[in-house]
């Protein structure tokens, strides 16, 4: 990881502005919705491409500021309008369209959440052959002394001053549906064109546009998925894409970045919108769907994603480029926290659901996954205020970075042995899929102290002030997102 609004329901998001709609149909499915989500790649058949549908995420409500009613047509808004039910029903509407192939899979209703409960957790009872869902209004009885009353609504952990700021943060700098919508519409102009080159590439929008956590300032990641028995050269095939790019009346600035991952970086011309394209780094689209089923598996996650992120790019320690964090890494070290809490935010997908993040799925089923997992309900009713704080304390006090391996894939933290992969490194944090350290552009001692010193003086200020504006200056950072695009 991932909502201005979408395009209206029966209509293509390329049937207005200045996109063409695709000559032949291109259809797959990039949808995840919480709780009743529905993730596949429909392929019609081996000589036509699948069909690209993205159906947006609904945006959350918006939460007053802590301490204030908010007034609707003269009116207070009563609590019920901040129901999770009403959320919910929004994300059902909006993905239970049947897709549209010869065999549509229909959305099932929300899962029933039983009694039941196990450690740290209360889960749904699913079978894959179960159809006895039940309705969103009915039989939810989570206890009321262990689990938040409303724990699909932010307002339960947002009602002192700092949680509300995050929360206003959030709202004004998420990725909003229409930036969504601009990427995916570049992005099936650009499919047409590299299919006249690459007639069996196909160009899937992965990262943070796709996961759930992106921002509206947020570039675009593409991959290039070249099959066949032909081993494709990246740089080859990124130099075959500059000259053609260069010939787009709508992109300018190509750049080919011959990194360990060689990227093309181009912008869509008349825009602020880049795109870096890479060619068959397959396990970004893997981890794309991993991160989305971690960002919607509890309400919290997107927003204190988002303000990490926020901090270390305005605190200088986010670009791996100059021997400091990736966002990627920044997202994996947040979702670690969450799992390995007393009360865990989080579970871990992979251990939980291994077949529906096995490794070695076929590309066209790395979607289908995430639509068998019930929903996620947390004992750990810490507001967002909290966890943040609790999330620098760990890292400034508790981690200790000389014996320690993040794994989210295990939901703890491993012991450092004497592997290449972890020997003489600063960090050691496992990319979930093929378990190298997506930390090894920390490779200066330099850098690693100002990293852990960012954490230990923005936790000792954050504590003693429990204003968000004493690290992060948060009306900048607002009136700068609203100013993109």
């Amino acid at each position: 990881m991932f909502p201005r609004s979408a395009a209206p329901r029966g209509r293509s998001a390329h049937s207005h502005g200045s996109y063409p709609p695709p000559a032949v149909p291109r259809y797959y499915d990039y949808s995840h919705q919480r709780a009743a989500g529905v993730n596949s790649f429909h392929v019609p058949g081996p000589e036509m491409l699948p069909v690209y549908e993205w159906k947006p995420t609904p945006p959350m409500p918006r939460i007053p500021p802590p301490h204030t009613s908010t007034m609707i047509n003269g009116r207070k808004r009563s609590r019920d309008e901040y129901s999770p039910y009403v959320l919910k029903r929004q994300r059902l509407e909006s993905s239970s369209r049947p897709l549209i192939s010869s065999s549509p899979i229909q959305t099932p209703p929300l899962l029933h959440l039983p009694d039941q409960e196990v450690a740290g957790s209360s889960r749904s009872a699913f079978t894959r052959n179960d159809r006895s869902y039940h309705s969103p209004h009915s039989h939810l009885h989570p206890q009321v002394s262990v689990i938040p009353e409303d724990p699909n609504s932010l307002q339960v952990y947002a009602k002192d001053k700092l949680s509300g700021q995050m929360v206003e943060l959030f709202e004004a700098c998420q990725q909003q549906s229409s930036d969504l919508v601009q990427k995916e519409m570049c992005r099936t102009r650009l499919q047409q064109a590299v299919q006249g080159v690459y007639a069996v590439g196909r160009l899937y929008l992965t990262g943070s546009s796709m996961n759930g956590l992106g921002c509206r300032s947020s570039d675009a990641d593409l991959c290039l998925v070249l099959k066949g028995n032909k081993r494709h050269d990246p740089i080859q095939v990124l130099s075959v894409l500059q000259r053609l790019f260069k010939s787009l009346s709508y992109v300018e600035r190509t750049q080919l970045i011959r990194a360990k991952v060689p990227i093309l970086r181009f912008r869509e011309k008349g825009s602020d919108l880049e795109f870096d394209l890479n060619v068959n780094n397959t396990v970004g689209i893997r981890n794309t769907f991993l991160l989305r089923s971690y960002a919607y598996a509890d309400i919290r996650i997107r927003p204190i994603i988002l303000v990490v992120k926020k901090w270390a790019h305005h605190h200088q320690i986010n670009d791996a480029s100059k021997g400091t964090l990736s966002s990627y890494t920044l997202v994996l070290m947040v979702l670690h926290y969450l799992q390995t809490r007393d009360a865990p935010v989080l579970p871990s997908l992979q251990r939980d659901y291994p077949e529906c993040f096995n490794p070695l799925l076929d590309i066209n089923a790395i979607p289908e996954g995430p639509k068998h997992i019930p929903p996620y309900i947390s004992r750990n009713q810490s507001s967002l205020g909290d966890l943040l704080l609790g999330f620098l304390k760990y890292y400034a006090t508790d981690f200790r970075w000389d014996k320690q391996v993040i794994s989210v894939r295990e939901a703890r933290a491993l012991p450092k042995n004497h592997s290449k992969e972890w020997r003489n490194k600063f960090m050691c944090i496992e990319e979930p899929f093929e378990r190298n350290n997506v930390a090894r552009a920390v490779h200066e001692r330099v850098k690693f102290d100002a990293i852990k010193a960012q954490f230990v003086e923005s936790w000792r200020i954050l504590q003693k002030r429990k204003d968000l504006n004493s690290i992060l200056p948060v009306r900048a950072i607002i009136n700068k997102e609203s100013s993109k695009r």
